[in-house]
């Protein structure tokens, strides 16, 4: 269905099957990424409905800190700002004790969740994963370790010899919690050839989640959206979230990235010219809403779209605002402002109750804290 085949009774149809919790189309979830004006809020007003059916009026929160272990990176995808080679100037990897004491200061912020973020070193193993989780186990009294996207976990795999469920296992033997569900991006094979051509196919990423759950992990999923993808290719990928929750329960949240196209290698070449925007932004967290009638927790990353943008989204069908952070240094570098490094909970707590909402703080895995 097209945009000019959308109409008003259309609109209805769609909006209103999916607040009675009937499953929309593919198509339909296309379309409704085609509307713009006062349709617009349409979507969002029904996504909040569904949303306070689904999830109720708390949103939450995890105290949580990211750590950026390295900028060297055997991919530097075309959307991506932080990646270097290990030849440029500004190229960093933390030394064992430099990671140390950067797990140190995270356990000083009484965090519950540490999530490792780095590029795919081209010299990493699936030992270099295991001393990083087990470091941050043993500085960190009772962290939860959110690592490991599945790029990441297919090349620590060929580097060692082993195969993706043997990696997997041995990671879980470390302590990882749960499996980053990034390196997604788009799971549509020939926008991956544009954007991160030298990352794993949308079905080895496919499989490699399925054998997470069966060695019984849980994992994020996530989109990102904005770039070259059209509205079509957007509505596949969540089929494709979708069809594998419906598998396996496995994902906590969809959590949608929008593309920061600022310093990017897309950007440079002349392939996009702007990243997402706010209607897109709110038409993300609105129709993933809908269209996931089997998710609960929809993420509304304020590190990429702000904080009051943030709660534009929580009103268009999130009920998760992410973690404190911290630190968020790939979406700094892709052009996002300082407040991208930490969302102090009064803040948080703060816009929630400015519409009508109470904040908790979570785990990882959804369970309420306080």
């Amino acid at each position: 269905m097209t945009a000019s085949r959308l109409t008003n009774a259309d609109l209805h149809r769609i909006l209103d099957d999916a607040k009675a919790g009937s499953r929309i189309s593919e198509s339909d979830a296309a379309a409704l990424f085609r509307l713009t004006g006062r349709d617009v809020w349409k979507v969002a007003s029904a996504a909040d409905e569904r949303r306070e059916e689904m999830a109720g009026d708390v949103v939450t929160y995890v105290r949580n800190m990211n750590l950026h272990v390295t900028n060297i990176c055997k991919n530097r995808c075309g959307f991506c700002a932080f990646g270097r080679k290990s030849t440029d100037p500004d190229a960093f990897c933390f030394t064992d004790e430099e990671f140390r004491e950067h797990a140190r200061d995270a356990a000083s912020k009484n965090v519950t969740e540490v999530c490792y973020l780095a590029g795919v070193h081209p010299s990493f193993t699936i030992e270099s994963y295991e001393s990083m989780i087990r470091t941050l186990c043993e500085e960190i009294k009772d962290v939860h370790v959110h690592g490991c996207s599945p790029d990441e976990i297919s090349f620590a795999a060929r580097q060692s010899g082993l195969t993706t469920k043997e990696a997997l296992a041995r990671l879980k033997a470390a302590g990882l919690g749960s499996v980053q569900g990034t390196a997604a991006e788009i799971l549509v094979d020939s926008v991956r050839e544009v954007i991160c051509e030298k990352k794993i196919s949308s079905a080895e990423w496919v499989r490699i989640i399925r054998e997470a759950h069966d060695l019984g992990f849980q994992a994020t999923s996530t989109i990102m959206y904005g770039s070259v993808e059209n509205p079509t290719e957007r509505a596949a990928h969540l089929s494709i979230i979708r069809s594998l929750q419906d598998e396996t329960n496995v994902f906590t949240e969809l959590v949608p990235l929008s593309f920061l196209h600022h310093n990017t290698p897309l950007a440079r070449n002349g392939k996009v010219v702007y990243g997402a925007t706010g209607r897109e932004d709110i038409l993300l967290v609105a129709v993933s809403r809908l269209f996931l009638d089997n998710m609960r927790n929809i993420q509304v990353p304020w590190s990429k779209i702000g904080q009051k943008m943030t709660q534009v989204g929580l009103m268009a069908g999130g009920n998760d605002v992410g973690g404190t952070m911290f630190v968020d240094s790939l979406s700094r570098t892709a052009g996002a402002g300082e407040e991208s490094d930490f969302f102090d909970p009064n803040d948080m707590r703060y816009l929630c109750s400015d519409i009508g909402r109470t904040l908790a703080r979570r785990d990882t895995l959804y369970h309420i804290l306080e």
